[in-house]
């Protein structure tokens, strides 16, 4: 939102997207961020995106590894192809390097709307989907037009304004200023295509207890 501390919001948002090069179910996929600071946030976020070090993913410098298959690699780049010929707009990288291995450059696609594969499909890799919203009604109306709900988070520099968001965003787990992770004191699961039920917590330790049943007449 365009009351978010800018700084620690893309620096978030880089890794929240680029760890473990994006193949992760909690990873952040889609940006969701308001006209008032969009283009400030694409600049910020591109200039993060390509500071990221490719190579070895047992090297200390690396911050970018490949993939985990060619066959995700290039269905991943299917994604991006198709969603650009619809209109997107490829920010950064969104090609495939000429190199052995499933690699691909952490990518930004910005501009993405609905009728695009980035907009409700979700691109399992290095690539960012930024959606630009009017404000925060729509933000909202945006985050939820998803057939997932597993996570989200919200920036904003107004704690109840956050907390007031968080509670109509449709996701398992909304976090305020922070990236999306799991921990064992808190219940983790989804919502819509993300699933049901939750593990962690102790609505998870339920999943491990057998009740009996006993009926008598």
């Amino acid at each position: 939102l365009e009351d978010a501390d800018l700084d620690e919001t893309v620096k978030t948002a880089v890794m929240s997207r680029y760890l473990n090069t994006g193949q992760s179910c909690i990873a952040a996929k889609r940006f969701i961020v308001v006209d008032a600071i969009a283009e400030d946030f694409v600049s910020r976020f591109r200039a993060g995106v390509e500071a990221l070090q490719p190579g070895d993913p047992t090297a200390e410098a690396t911050t970018l590894a490949p993939m985990a298959r060619t066959d995700l690699r290039d269905e991943l780049h299917k994604q991006v192809v198709d969603s650009i010929e619809a209109g997107a707009v490829a920010v950064t990288g969104c090609a495939i390097p000429d190199q052995a291995g499933a690699w691909y450059p952490a990518s930004i696609l910005d501009r993405v709307e609905p009728g695009m594969r980035a907009w409700h499909e979700e691109l399992f890799g290095p690539v960012a989907i930024v959606i630009r919203a009017r404000d925060e009604a729509d933000a909202i109306r945006i985050a939820n037009d998803s057939p997932y709900g597993l996570g989200g988070s919200i920036w904003t520099g107004d704690r109840e304004r956050g907390e007031r968001l968080a509670r109509q965003m449709e996701s398992g787990s909304t976090f305020v200023n922070g990236l999306v992770k799991s921990d064992p004191r808190l219940p983790f699961g989804g919502i819509k295509n993300s699933g049901y039920g939750r593990e962690l917590s102790h609505h998870g330790i339920h999943e491990f207890v057998n009740a009996k049943t006993i009926w008598m007449k």
